[in-house]
């Protein structure tokens, strides 16, 4: 029998949204996690240090989890007995979940969330770009990987650096244009004790 959403109320959100597993996860501090389709060497490894040091930690990420290295972070953190929190770029209804997610979500530490309603079931650029400000709305602070100069991921980004929001990213030249723009560069390790704060 598949796993049926439930309409709740997420804080920092002005309307209910739909989920699947264990709410009380939005009770902890949440860390955001993005990183542009085409990605370089360096932020690559680091967005994979980054995934380890958060599991090793158990600090909560949340994430659309939808571009590559995304996806690759999300199967490191699963391995891990910490909550993730899944927001996908479409209805949780009718959603068929893979047997790592469906487990994780039994076990009470997958949670995945969604302002979208029930009939939208395909991604598109939209959907995408309206996913990753409720993301960045949820969490306490937002981490990029990396974001290309001049695209949707960048944008996103100095619209939370202008709107005041905590914005992180890897200490690497690749990432100079996000450091230009105010986000505060850092290292996998330093992340951890930032986010605990």
């Amino acid at each position: 029998m598949p796993l049926q959403p439930t309409l709740i109320q997420a804080p920092s959100f002005a309307h209910p949204v739909f989920a699947l597993g264990d709410p009380g996860i939005l009770q902890g501090k949440k860390l955001a996690f993005f990183c542009s389709v085409k990605c370089p060497g360096e932020p690559i490894v680091r967005a994979y240090d980054f995934a380890r040091a958060m599991r090793d930690a158990g600090i909560v990420v949340i994430s659309g989890f939808q571009s590559p290295i995304e996806k690759d972070c999300l199967d490191l953190l699963l391995r891990g007995s910490q909550p993730v929190i899944i927001c996908p770029a479409r209805s949780l209804h009718g959603m068929r979940l893979t047997a790592a997610w469906k487990t994780a979500v039994e076990q009470g530490r997958l949670l995945l969330l969604s302002p979208f309603a029930e009939g939208i079931r395909r991604p598109t650029i939209e959907l995408s770009e309206k996913r990753n400000e409720f993301v960045a709305n949820l969490a306490d602070q937002v981490l990029f990987a990396h974001a290309n100069p001049g695209g949707k991921t960048e944008a996103l980004a100095m619209k939370l650096i202008n709107s005041g929001k905590p914005v992180l990213t890897f200490d690497s030249k690749e990432n100079a244009n996000l450091v230009a723009l105010g986000a505060k560069p850092i290292r996998a390790d330093q992340i951890v004790t930032e986010s605990g704060r």
